[in-house]
């Protein structure tokens, strides 16, 4: 996608949104950044920097460090490196109308490749629809995956975001040593690990309703 598409949707004498990105070599690295955005649906959005613009998902959840959630992101245009550093209240009648916050941001390298993807770069993940990356931000650590959901008829722009188990220093190295991994004894989950801050004691519900599935236009958190 080019910056044509991201240019097209906006009139930038009423939007505070930055019109190009900076300057060729100012980037500076391989940066990331989730925006928490309050449109007509509340949903998150994650950039990643690549070829001078940030490659985009809206992420109608949000990102999870849970490896059990699988998250629905929608690729939408490249929006300019610029953005990365962008919040502030978009006004009603423009395209993305809404508070726009920074939730997370830092950096991000592509994983390590495995037996067969040596030396994929971030092009040949996007054209394979399958991105592993490691995320350094405050929110945000460790490895992720983003694969394109594949479905007779459906756009090519949904995507799965999953947060992956990160294995310790010592497993990596005895796995390119063709090793077993050292043994890690697993924990059952109790109810302390639960963060049940504000939540109240009710009784079991002894009753419960069917609700119908009903069709949408996008996907909502709610």
């Amino acid at each position: 996608m080019a910056l044509k598409e991201y240019r097209r949707k906006r009139a930038f004498g009423k939007t505070p949104e930055p019109k190009s990105s900076p300057a060729a070599g100012s980037g500076g690295g391989h940066h990331f950044v989730v925006q928490k955005h309050q449109a007509s649906h509340l949903h998150y959005d994650l950039r990643l920097e690549h070829a001078g613009v940030l490659k985009s998902w809206a992420v109608p959840k949000g990102p999870s460090m849970d490896p059990r959630d699988k998250r629905l992101a929608i690729q939408v245009e490249d929006h300019p490196l610029a953005y990365k550093d962008f919040k502030g209240r978009i006004p009603e009648g423009q395209y993305g109308a809404g508070l726009v916050e920074i939730w997370d941001k830092g950096t991000y390298t592509l994983t390590e490749p495995g037996p067969g993807q040596e030396g994929r770069s971030m092009d040949a993940s996007l054209a394979k629809g399958h991105i592993d990356f490691t995320l350094k931000g405050k929110r945000l650590k460790g490895a992720f995956t983003l694969v394109r959901i594949k479905r007779q008829g459906d756009k090519d722009n949904q995507w799965l975001l999953m947060k992956r188990t990160d294995r310790p220093p010592a497993a990596r190295t005895a796995a390119r040593a063709g090793a077993d991994p050292p043994s890690k004894p697993s924990r059952t989950p109790s109810p302390e690990d639960l963060d049940l801050t504000g939540e109240a004691k009710a009784p079991t519900p002894t009753e419960m309703r069917r609700r119908l599935a009903t069709l949408v236009d996008w996907p909502f958190d709610r």
